[in-house]
């Protein structure tokens, strides 16, 4: 199913009497006036997607991938100096973890 087809397949929603053709799907009322096919239609809806998702509470394990999903999601969307700085941070992210972890096995090994 594309987003320019209902869940039932029908690429126009309301063909009853008296109802105008318009975008399927969940998000029919803020793509009226939009192409169904048009790419960034369906990535503007895939942000309202996004942004209505239920997710789980940022406390649990679940959580917090689903925040490391959304983040690694969100850099491959991004261009330039936004990519830059997400490829920045993931690599000092990275060091000090490294780091942490050559000190504890630094001490575990010592002792």
């Amino acid at each position: 199913m594309s987003l320019s087809e209902g869940p039932s397949g029908d690429r126009f929603r309301g063909r009853g009497a008296g109802e105008t053709a318009g975008p399927p799907g969940r998000f029919a009322d803020d793509l009226i006036g939009l192409d169904p096919d048009d790419p960034e239609a369906r990535a503007f809806a895939a942000h309202l997607d996004r942004m209505e998702k239920a997710s789980p509470s940022t406390f649990t394990v679940e959580g917090q991938l689903a925040g490391v999903r959304d983040f690694a999601e969100s850099a491959n969307r991004a261009d330039g100096a936004r990519r830059l700085a997400a490829v920045v941070l993931v690599t000092l992210v990275l060091l000090g973890t490294g780091y942490v972890i050559f000190e504890a096995l630094e001490v575990v090994l010592s002792t």
